[in-house]
């Protein structure tokens, strides 16, 4: 493999720096890839716009938790080996344990390295940043997953007087204005989220759309070790009829507590939030919800029931647990004035996508999405990681980079002993 070096070119003179492959984002991702790009010799630089581990750093609300048990938190040659396996890791925590882990394989991380653009050039990619230009063969984009919140176009239908916000820019209950907040989105965030803002005596109103209802303890283990031991995180993404909603569903309802409490709707009604449809709209002020949130609530059990009765099934177990499903009134409110005082803030929990706005490269459908299969771009030389669904069901928890990083990796180096 070539090795890093620099030239200069007779455009203003300007410096620059060839090197086979760029990684772009220092995450656990993107540590990861350099795990195994130094493993096979190719030379590589990793740059990050922030520090290592950055959005763990400065996008998380305070009090978060990973959803994973802490043995699940597995790096590649770097298992959890602190004295609490079975808890859960603050936001804190595993911004250590990725800074850890750079350490550990040596990474060749650039920090406050923003990428402006990468375009294709000769046989390779010319990729510029505020710290010069980088010519390379290939590039792993590792940047995240949820860079951006999403949020419905009708955000800006939403009273001026009422104070707006995404998860990312939360930090707790204590920051936002008197009065009662709409939180829209049932999945873990929106959840978490609810159940904060509640416990800390504001009135909270729930818009529930899709989601995943999940225990967080099942048959006295933690739900993710069903998941893991059963193999459902090993399904392929070519295993899977419809990969593109397998790749939409909303994250599971569990929050990763230390007393390992289950958080699903009926807990949340149980401290008296008030549960409403998916917000369908806003108009002249007023929040629209839909009527659907029983015919929701009763798939979302339904669903439910048949993974527990599947892992029952895999572990040769006869008697079924029962869960109570969810709770619902008779009648739920379908609209909600904004401008009446009730609401001082909305928490829009709707999503993430990543950014992709430095990349000008044709692979970036029009909802944004990268066009790849199993973390292989559609474009020579480009590869991605770190996105949910890559190439299993478990790609999405940090657990998952492992086998992820080894395939793509793998590929790459193929590719370029092939040239």
């Amino acid at each position: 493999m070539r090795r890093t070096s620099r030239s200069r070119s007779p455009e203003a003179g300007r410096v620059i720096e060839r090197v086979t492959t760029v990684v772009v984002g220092a995450g656990h991702a993107g540590l990861a890839a350099s795990h195994f790009l130094r493993g096979r010799s190719v030379d590589h630089v990793v740059l990050e716009r922030g520090e290592v581990a950055n959005s763990w750093r400065r996008e998380r609300w305070d009090s978060l938790r990973l959803l994973t048990p802490n043995w699940l938190s597995r790096l590649p040659g770097l298992d959890y080996d602190g004295p609490d396996p079975d808890g859960y890791m603050t936001s804190g925590e595993v911004a250590s344990l990725v800074s850890r882990f750079a350490r550990v394989v040596d990474a060749p991380v650039r920090t406050s390295c923003e990428v402006l653009s990468v375009r294709p050039s000769g046989d390779g990619y010319q990729v510029t940043t505020n710290q010069g230009e980088i010519e390379c063969r290939s590039v792993v984009i590792a940047s995240g997953a949820a860079n951006i919140a999403t949020t419905p176009a009708f955000r800006t239908e939403v009273p001026a007087s009422l104070t707006q916000l995404t998860p990312l820019g939360y930090r707790g209950p204590s920051e936002l204005p008197d009065g009662g907040v709409l939180v829209v989105g049932a999945s873990a965030t929106g959840v978490q989220l609810a159940a904060e803002v509640r416990r800390s005596g504001r009135p909270v109103v729930l818009s529930v759309g899709e989601h995943v209802r999940l225990p967080r303890l099942y048959r006295g283990r933690d739900i993710l070790w069903w998941m893991d031991a059963s193999g459902v995180w090993d399904q392929r993404w070519d295993e899977i009829d419809d990969l593109n909603r397998a790749r939409r569903l909303p994250s599971p309802q569990l929050i990763g507590s230390p007393a390992r409490d289950t958080l699903d709707l009926n807990t949340l009604s149980g401290l008296g939030v008030e549960l409403v449809g998916r917000l369908a709209a806003v108009r002249d002020g007023v929040a629209l919800f839909s009527g659907g949130l029983r015919n929701v609530c009763s798939l979302a059990d339904l669903k439910m029931k048949r993974l527990l009765a599947g892992f029952d099934s895999w572990a040769g177990v006869t008697d079924p647990v029962a869960f109570e499903p969810t709770a619902v009134a008779a009648s739920t409110r379908l609209q909600l004035d904004l401008r009446g005082g009730e609401i001082s803030t909305v928490i829009w929990a709707t999503g993430f996508r990543p950014d992709y706005s430095w990349l000008d490269v044709p692979v970036v459908d029009e909802k944004g999405r990268l066009r790849h299969e199993g973390g292989v771009a559609d474009a020579p030389g480009l590869y991605a990681l770190g996105l949910p669904m890559l190439r299993r069901r478990r790609s999405s928890f940090i657990n998952g980079i492992e086998d992820d990083a080894r395939a793509v990796v793998d590929h790459l180096a193929k590719e370029l002993t092939d040239y």
